[in-house]
């Protein structure tokens, strides 16, 4: 029976120390789990790019050492320690008892006053008291201790460690994007420049057509254009404010790029936006689809959306334009320019005359002078700039206006909205047929005055004033957009007048000192006056462009508007292709002579429908009355003013006061001259 109960006895002896082992190994589980969560908070310190203070890695080490406190391993370590202190494995209560009674003894032998039994006694009575307290620490946590306190010691050096580690990181990571968009760009480059040559493919089918089937030519240059990209629309563009000069085919599929360009990609204005504002435009506007730009550019496109402003009071949402950059447009202009520069250099393999060097070195020194002003449009802070400038200038107007820029950045310029406004052609096609040529002549009228006064009164021009950027609204005002590139005549004038008089008139003297002096090293080309003034002598001969005497208007007569005509190719003909005389003519002369063939291409568009007699007879009349223009002009502004501040002024009833603004606001007097007509 006693024997039974042994048995059973150690039966469930064994059974729960198994069942306090099996405890024991989901407690150590346990613990061990939470121990390493505790170092997650460390790593996210450690990971984020944000320094840290000596604090915060206290509070980060404080924890984790408290749950190393609490892990069973430490608690075993202390059973741990009191065997190996039972087995004078290590020091113990008798050897540290044995160390203090030799330091007592030494005490009391040493002491210069006989110290009492008493005091000794009570000595020994605490100590045996405190010995015989269990033991509060073991090995593990006595070197935990010893590393914490350690570490607090060092807790400010770390955290600078720490943080110069984090800078360097912070460095690394700088430096590896910055590797790394570079390499993209370089990657992105390289799609462009394939895509640029690819496109200069077509020169050759085009140098393959019959010379004189120009409707052939005009597709092909069309093809290229479309394929090359906004660099070579840019200079379709221009070309086409210059339709004059090119044959009818070629000019009819090159006005097509004033208004049929393709569209921007909804990512490509998604991320410019991004870019620009680091958030969405849906973030800004309501309304804003970047499927359905109102129009497309070479420079970008245009998206018309409703912005909240506070108005009165109250919200309002208010229409505004948003004109938005083509992404990486810059780098489409500086890898045309390339690829025209290797097509340039790479003709000397397929021509290497010793004399056809300089004509192309020429050239392509050219081509590098004429792309600097185009990329002065790339950049929408100087271009609004130069609108809010010029919508200053036309407040002082009733002929004219600029919209207003809200805001800008470098990719995005954000506008007024002009309620019914369309460029002049597609005004000019909805206005019946028999108003419409007062009305193209009023409109011409406005146009020249307001060219005349920016030339005259305020020495500075818009640079690209084809029919595209001149729109008109119901009433007839007059709005000019698109403000990228402004001429500014500051010592201009003189010498390009030189030139343009020099090239009418076909006198070389004038004209080889013009060339001298617009072109981008005067000082060479001063010791070369003699063999420039020949060649230049010989081309106006070839050109059947003779000097005018002293009869020149009978001269003018006799050679007819063929004669004209030809002395005005001649004058583009001479700035744009000068490399035959290895002159290259500055960039700001090549654009003021282009934005004047342009504001002349467009005036001249005006009176397509109309006698072209009339043409110079309106031209004639409003440089004679330019001077009394401005005065009315001026006038009426002054009066407009003077009858806004006396209106507001006066406590009329509300309805009165709204009828008298709108009768006196800017903009409702029509032109003096040609009255515009309703439609």
């Amino acid at each position: 029976m006693k024997k039974t109960a042994s048995v059973q006895k150690e039966k469930e002896t064994s059974t729960g120390r198994k069942l306090r082992l099996v405890a024991d190994n989901d407690s150590l589980l346990h613990q061990t789990l939470r121990l390493t969560q505790t170092f997650i908070p460390l790593a996210r310190l450690l990971a984020d790019d944000q320094d840290i203070t000596p604090a915060q890695l206290s509070d980060v080490l404080d924890e984790i050492f408290n749950e190393l406190y609490d892990h069973p391993l430490t608690r075993h370590g202390r059973r741990l320690t009191q065997y190996l202190r039972r087995n004078n494995l290590i020091p113990n209560e008798k050897t540290t008892e044995k160390l203090i009674q030799y330091v007592v003894d030494q005490v009391i032998l040493r002491s210069p006053i006989d110290v009492p039994e008493a005091v000794v006694n009570e000595f020994w009575t605490f100590f045996r008291e405190l010995f015989a307290a269990p033991e509060l620490k073991g090995l593990v946590e006595l070197n935990l201790d010893m590393l914490r306190l350690l570490l607090k010691s060092y807790e400010p050096l770390l955290a600078e460690i720490i943080n110069i580690l984090k800078e360097t990181k912070r460095i690394t990571k700088d430096r590896l994007k910055n590797l790394l968009k570079r390499v993209r760009i370089i990657r992105e480059d390289l799609v462009i420049i394939r895509r640029q040559i690819r496109a200069i493919r077509h020169v050759k089918p085009f140098f393959q057509t019959d010379p004189k089937d120009f409707a052939a030519q005009a597709r092909i240059v069309a093809r290229m254009v479309r394929e090359f990209g906004p660099f070579f629309i840019k200079m379709a563009q221009v070309a086409a404010a210059n339709a004059d000069f090119l044959p009818e085919e070629i000019a009819r599929e090159l006005l097509v790029f004033q208004e049929d360009v393709p569209p921007m990609s909804p990512e490509e204005v998604m991320e410019t936006f991004q870019e620009a504002f680091g958030k969405s435009p849906h973030q800004c506007y309501f309304g804003f689809d970047p499927r359905r730009p109102i129009k497309s550019g070479s420079i970008g496109s245009v998206f018309l959306a409703k912005k909240p402003i506070i108005q009165d009071g109250r919200e309002v949402l208010l229409p505004v334009i948003v004109k938005i950059g083509r992404y990486r447009l810059d780098r489409e202009f500086l890898m045309g320019k390339t690829a025209l520069g290797l097509t340039i250099l790479s003709s000397q393999y397929w021509a290497p005359h010793s004399k056809l060097a300089p004509f192309l070195e020429a050239l392509q020194k050219q081509v590098d002078e004429f792309i600097k002003g185009f990329q002065n449009e790339l950049n929408f802070l100087e271009e609004a700039q130069n609108q809010e400038r010029f919508f200053q200038y036309s407040c002082e107007s009733m002929v004219w206006r600029v919209p207003r820029v809200f805001a800008a950045t470098p990719k995005v310029l954000e506008m007024e909205y002009i309620q019914g406004a369309e460029n002049v052609v597609k005004a000019m096609t909805g206005v019946p047929i028999n108003d419409r040529a007062l009305y193209a002549r009023s409109i011409a009228g406005r146009f020249l005055y307001t060219v005349l006064l920016h030339i005259i009164v305020y020495r500075e021009f818009h640079g690209d004033l084809h029919p595209g950027n001149v729109l008109v609204n119901p009433l007839g005002d007059l709005f000019l957009i698109d403000w990228g590139n402004c001429i500014r005549m500051e010592g201009k004038w003189k010498p390009f007048w030189d030139y343009v008089w020099g090239a009418l008139t076909a006198d070389a003297k004038v004209l080889t000192e013009a060339l001298i002096n617009i072109s981008s090293d005067p000082t060479a080309n001063a010791r070369r006056r003699q063999e420039i003034r020949e060649t230049l002598a010989q081309t106006l001969n070839r050109k059947k462009v003779s000097p005018l005497g002293r009869y020149f208007l009978y001269q003018l007569y006799q050679e007819g508007r063929a004669g004209f005509q030809r002395r005005l190719q001649t004058v583009m003909h001479l700035m744009t292709n000068t490399q035959h005389l290895g002159i290259v003519v500055r960039s700001e002369y090549l654009h003021l002579l282009r934005s004047l063939v342009a504001m002349v291409g467009t005036y001249a568009r005006f009176y397509e429908d109309v006698p072209r007699y009339r043409l110079p007879y309106d031209f004639l009349k409003t440089v004679t009355f330019f001077p009394s223009l401005l005065f009315w002009d001026r006038f009426n502004v002054m009066t407009h003013k003077f009858y806004q501040d006396v209106i507001h002024k006066f406590p009329l009833p509300e309805s009165v006061q709204k009828r008298l603004s709108d009768r006196w606001k800017p903009g409702k007097k029509p032109w003096p001259s040609f009255p515009v007509p309703n439609h």
